[in-house]
């Protein structure tokens, strides 16, 4: 049976995309297995999701997930879900004290790249992105980052084998990474071999966070005076347009290069409670509502544009973080750990959308008992 390729999924509003984790504990060593990978995915088709970005074949996770589309698949032909495969990339000696950013780790890199390569022939009905690489290349990467070329050869390897038909020749290859690093930043990123990655790559994969940079760029993020009554719109407003300024700004570089050259939105999100930097004492960002607001400007403008946005992401996983429950990077799930929908989701919990659907056993229900009152409770008006 013929399923729709890469170039007619990207860009397509009827095949929304998510970032996908499905780790429940606060250990990766903890595997989700398929049988609570099915349940996951039951609620993201329910919620209109058609496409899945996921990170590395290092562990049984994406290989897991595969395996669970296609059994669902098996069992409903009505159920439709497609996968961008990450592989990642390290350079030499990366998570140690010395990481060595001038070569790349490539006995661990060729393996990663050559599981990713087994599962796109295994499953090319689910299968059509592969991703070389995740924020591999963006200097604060600080330790594991690699330079432009190493990707550049990874790409090269994968496309050669669609030339000779080792992989399917519908099969798009990319690299997804942070906005500067595909020349939408600064001059120290423009270099030969990015732009020859620009050329290779069948797409580019961008990453744009402007909930990051409330406390790293907050420039857009407070204003000076105005209304008490509506701040939070309005510094909302403002992140949207920060994120489409981004974009704008790979598009330019890239076009610049190759002006055919497809850009999609790899990764951007919004996370709903956090300590630190973007608490209380930091740049207040986040809370469910602004997140609602984000999720939501986001959707409307790329669903749009024709633009495929991965958006970070489907669950909190609290391996992110383990140590610390209330940093930012365990809270950036549409849901909760334990199958609650955050306020961006409570419609489609009204609407009945998830009747009938369990994470790890529990019913899908509204955080805050779907009391709004008690969510605005926690809505933090952006530091003066």
């Amino acid at each position: 049976m013929h399923t729709p390729s890469a170039s007619e999924l990207l860009g397509n509003p009827d095949y929304p995309a998510i970032s996908f984790g499905g780790y429940r504990s606060v250990s990766r060593s903890e595997q989700p297995t398929v049988a609570q990978l099915k349940e996951d995915l039951r609620i993201v088709h329910a919620l209109g999701i058609r496409f899945l970005r996921t990170y590395n074949v290092q562990l049984p996770h994406a290989a897991n997930v595969v395996k669970a589309i296609h059994e669902l698949k098996q069992a409903d032909p009505a159920f439709e879900m497609y996968v961008m495969l990450g592989a990642w990339i390290d350079c030499a000696g990366a998570w140690t004290d010395a990481p060595n950013h001038a070569e790349q780790d490539f006995d661990a890199n060729e393996a990663e790249v050559e599981r990713a390569v087994a599962l796109a022939q295994q499953y090319p009905d689910i299968i059509k992105v592969l991703a070389v690489g995740n924020e591999a290349m963006v200097h604060w990467a600080a330790s594991y980052f690699v330079e432009p070329g190493v990707i550049l050869h990874w790409v090269n390897h994968l496309q050669a084998l669609k030339a000779d038909g080792t992989l399917p020749a519908d099969l798009w290859i990319t690299s997804s990474d942070n906005f500067a690093s595909w020349g939408g930043g600064g001059a120290e990123y423009h270099k030969a071999d990015l732009n020859a990655l620009i050329e290779a790559v069948d797409y580019v994969s961008m990453h744009t966070y402007p909930f990051h940079d409330t406390h790293y760029n907050p420039v857009f993020w407070k204003e000076d005076e105005g209304d008490e009554e509506g701040v939070v719109e309005r510094a909302m407003t403002r992140a949207l347009a920060y994120s489409q300024n981004q974009y704008q700004q790979v598009v330019n570089y890239v076009h610049r290069i190759d002006p055919d050259k497809p850009v999609h939105i790899g990764e951007t999100g919004w996370a709903s409670l956090s300590d630190g930097l973007y608490g209380p004492e930091g740049s207040r960002a986040a809370d469910e509502y602004k997140q609602a607001l984000f999720y939501r400007g986001m959707r409307d403008w790329t669903q749009g544009a024709g633009i495929s946005c991965f958006y970070f992401e489907a669950f909190d996983e609290p391996w992110k973080s383990a140590a610390n429950p209330t940093d930012s990077e365990n809270h950036f799930g549409l849901f909760t750990a334990d199958g609650e929908a955050k306020y961006a989701m409570w419609p489609l919990v009204e609407e009945g959308v998830f009747d009938g659907l369990t994470r790890g056993g529990k019913a899908i229900r509204p955080t805050y008992a779907g009391d709004r009152a008690l969510l605005d409770r926690h809505v933090l008006n952006p530091a003066p």
